[in-house]
């Protein structure tokens, strides 16, 4: 029954895999499903928690094939760089071309001073504070209540 009932929601409803404003102007995005908060619609935690780890997923391909000495770095300094290209994209991050080259070559302190004389420092400066922090020691820094 189920797939049926897919098939036939699909074909009444469509798919649109972004956000778009249903025939009474809410926003809905997928399979007719309601994201507008006016109508009390969003996603449940379980369902963010997807989104985000599919998205990390790919961040991860993307710097697998594009950053191959990446892999080499402590679970930490790779997080910064996942954390960075989350925000900017990969393409953001491989605009860090000279912090990249400290940080292939260890030179974590150098490449955390790089990070804070950025662009982005001065439009995210507590994050890119607790990132060129985390980079600097290969330490876990997390946002206060996190």
């Amino acid at each position: 029954m189920k797939g049926n009932l897919i098939r036939s929601l699909r074909g009444e409803e469509g798919e649109v895999l972004t956000e778009y404003k249903d025939h009474l102007g809410y926003s809905t995005i997928g399979v007719g499903r309601l994201i507008d908060k006016r109508k009390g619609g969003g996603i449940t935690k379980e369902e963010s928690a997807y989104l985000l780890n599919n998205d990390i997923d790919k961040i991860v391909e993307q710097l697998d094939k594009r950053i191959s000495w990446w892999e080499t770095l402590d679970e930490a300094r790779r997080g910064v760089l996942v954390n960075m290209a989350f925000q900017m994209g990969v393409d953001g991050l491989l605009g860090f071309k000279n912090t990249l080259n400290m940080i292939q070559s260890g030179r974590y302190s150098d490449a955390a001073k790089g990070m804070l004389n950025s662009l982005w420092a001065k439009q995210t400066p507590a994050r890119a504070k607790r990132m060129s922090e985390q980079m600097r020691t290969g330490v876990w820094q997390f946002k206060s209540g996190m």
